[in-house]
């Protein structure tokens, strides 16, 4: 571990006030690369509370994952949180990944299952030294030293769960397993939200439960959501956006309104925080934070002129 020890989640969740966070994803080219840190630079003006970094199915980007994370971590003020998932990973290889984190200072990971590398709606099959759930990977990181574990959360319900109420049971096994807070998979109506955390209050659970919120920029969005997060999009939302379809600066001020009034219904009812999908763009997320009325001083939004 690095002597400054910098803060967990779980303390700044503890300390108060809303928490507002992005999430990044390791890109495959060096143009790409180019532009995450463009990103990065331009958010970390907002001061977000903290930032996250995906991993791709099968540890496909884990060097990459580990080399952001890492940059986040040393050369930024950012608390970088890394994801860490368990697919096609022997406990050992897991291990190894965990210790890679703590080498750089980095005590902050999210435990996800993962999905199937190639088909994420495939069978997903254990590695025969792996783990099965995610709680499992859970336990393993808590095990493995001084770490704050986050999980994922699911508002519709896990693709792969054949009911709610299983999935509930999950994500409450994961909490009991040593998580000390969790990030939802996008969704588009705050009543979704609102379920969620009831029906895991009604298990006795009380593990606080970030929003995550992707804005709807363009309307192959709602197609990639639904791949991404499993879920319907919500129909009367489609509708709203198939009637300005053919003005594209009209679907994208359509996304940027719908994700802040989501935002702050969500925060006027006690969410935790938001935490921005942002496919590596700063832009729209820079103006839908720029709407919200956090009760503290902001930035200036980005001019809504500018793309993404």
């Amino acid at each position: 571990m690095l002597p400054d020890r910098p803060p967990t989640i779980r303390e700044l969740l503890a300390a108060g006030g809303k928490s507002f966070s992005f999430e990044f994803f390791p890109p495959k080219t060096e143009t790409g690369m180019r532009n995450l840190w463009r990103t990065i630079r331009q958010l970390e003006a907002l001061r977000p509370t903290f930032v996250s970094v995906t991993y791709g199915a099968g540890g496909g980007t884990r060097d990459k994952t580990v080399e952001i994370v890492e940059r986040i971590a040393t050369e930024t003020t950012l608390t970088p949180v890394a994801h860490c998932t368990a697919v096609n990973h022997s406990v050992a290889e897991l291990r190894h990944l965990i210790g890679r984190f703590a080498a750089v200072g980095v005590r902050n990971i999210l435990a996800l299952r993962g999905d199937p590398p190639g088909d994420p709606t495939g069978e997903w099959v254990k590695h025969p030294q792996g783990v099965e759930y995610a709680a499992d990977l859970v336990r393993l990181i808590r095990s493995a030293g001084d770490f704050c574990v986050g999980v994922a959360a699911f508002p519709h319900r896990h693709p792969r769960s054949p009911d709610v109420e299983s999935d509930t049971r999950h994500f409450v096994a994961k909490c009991r397993a040593g998580a000390d807070y969790a990030i939802t998979q996008m969704f588009f109506r705050a009543e979704d939200y609102f379920r969620l955390r009831d029906r895991v209050a009604a298990h006795g659970c009380h593990v606080p439960i970030i929003p995550g919120i992707m804005p709807v920029t363009q309307l192959s969005t709602i197609e990639r959501s639904e791949q991404l997060s499993g879920a319907p999009f919500p129909p009367e939302l489609a509708a709203r956006f198939e009637a300005v379809a053919d003005d594209p600066e009209a679907v994208r001020r359509l996304g940027i309104e719908h994700a802040a009034e989501l935002c702050q219904e969500l925060l006027d009812q006690g969410a935790p925080g938001i935490h921005f999908i942002t496919f590596n763009k700063s832009t729209a997320t820079r103006e839908v934070y720029g709407l919200l009325d956090t009760g503290a001083h902001r930035p200036a939004p980005a001019p809504a002129t500018a793309t993404a």
